[in-house]
């Protein structure tokens, strides 16, 4: 009797695998956001309480019927100042947890930084790591989902803050760095002075399901790839030098020569 055939595997359609991509990003994202929520939470503490203490101190000085109402004033004006940025924070969250948005547009390699400094600053803080911003000015404009590039400089900064854990906080350095790159394109890095990248796992770094956390999946850096892929960029490690140190460099095409 002849045993029947074992039917071909049918791959999986290019739209099918978008959106699988768009998924992982998300949850990926999501993860990230998680990780982060301590830091966050702290940053939105700030004005939520410097909002109460300026309500309070109208309800006194209404309460002893003071008419001092430039007091007053400026005390609402600070409970204004802190209310939006309060909002500015959850405003920078929700971009970044939305369900991702597959719209590509002309933008600016430092305007997606800017966006993005004040989760960064507000995670680094939290971990005793000072973030430093130098950013090339007049740099040519790119072609990019804006959340999605976004999701990945945060991915690498968060990696950056968690191989710092170990490092004495005097030395917590990371810089993010944006310059002109060769061959048409914008290069972002993210350098960090922590130990460095095990030499074992240098070649499988962007493999799915490789990771040197103790919790990890292993996903972040293989999903950024092929985001930034998916953009005709590139995502590579290098090391700093000798003394250890970590740098993951993003390259990404002009507009007028890429997606």
């Amino acid at each position: 009797m002849d045993t029947p055939a074992t039917p071909p595997t049918k791959s999986p359609a290019p739209e099918e695998l978008l959106a699988l991509l768009q998924r992982l990003t998300h949850v990926s994202r999501l993860a990230t956001m998680g990780e982060m929520a301590a830091g966050i939470a702290h940053e939105l503490n700030q004005p939520l309480t410097a909002i109460a203490s300026y309500a309070q101190a109208c309800d006194w000085l209404l309460a002893r019927g003071s008419t001092d109402t430039a007091e007053i004033r400026d005390a609402l004006q600070q409970i204004t100042a802190q209310g939006l940025r309060a909002g500015e924070i959850i405003r920078r969250l929700r971009n970044l947890v939305r369900t991702p948005d597959t719209a590509r547009v002309v933008t600016d390699v430092n305007e997606l930084i800017e966006e993005l400094k004040g989760l960064a600053l507000t995670d680094a803080r939290a971990h005793n790591v000072r973030l430093t911003l130098e950013l090339a000015p007049a740099l040519e404009p790119i072609v990019a989902n804006r959340v999605e590039i976004q999701q990945v400089v945060l991915n690498l900064v968060r990696n950056a803050i968690e191989a710092l854990e170990g490092v004495p906080p005097e030395r917590r350095d990371i810089v993010l760095r944006t310059a002109p790159g060769s061959d048409s394109n914008v290069e972002l890095s993210v350098i960090d002075s922590g130990p460095g990248v095990d030499e074992a796992i240098v070649d499988r770094l962007f493999s799915p399901f490789v990771t040197t956390k103790p919790a990890g999946a292993g996903l972040g850096l293989a999903i950024s790839r092929s985001i930034v892929e998916a953009h005709k960029g590139t995502l590579r490690y290098r090391p700093v030098g000798a003394g250890g140190g970590a740098c993951f460099v993003l390259r990404l095409p002009h507009a007028q020569g890429g997606a």
